[in-house]
């Protein structure tokens, strides 16, 4: 079984930076497809950006530039930097790790961006 559990998420000012974090619970993290993704309030779930071993890096065209997905696998972590926070970015964000076939999602963590 595993376990992701997301922090970072906070209030921020447009213009400003969060960094959110996600800790995986289990072995050879760095073998596993892992994403962000986002959920504001009225709207679908969205990918924001993508890492795996097999493919570069991807992210959704309204982050590209400003945000960078990353992993640290002595840490079993992945991260998520955003910078230059918009309103529209206010959501809650969610880890995902694909693993053996299956779907393993976070709790969430709430990003709120506003004046």
């Amino acid at each position: 079984q595993v376990q992701l559990v997301e922090s970072g998420g906070g209030l921020v000012q447009p213009g400003g930076s969060l960094r959110l974090s996600c800790v995986a619970s289990g072995s050879s993290f760095n073998i596993y497809p892992m994403a962000w993704y986002r959920q504001a309030p009225g709207k679908e779930r969205e990918t924001v950006a993508r890492i795996a071993s097999t493919i570069p890096t991807n992210y959704a065209d309204s982050v590209k530039g400003r945000f960078t997905i990353s992993r640290d696998g002595a840490k079993n972590t992945v991260y998520l930097q955003m910078n230059n926070l918009k309103p529209e970015d206010t959501a809650v964000y969610y880890c995902y790790m694909k693993r053996s076939g299956l779907d393993y999602w976070g709790r969430g963590t709430q990003v709120t961006v506003s004046s």
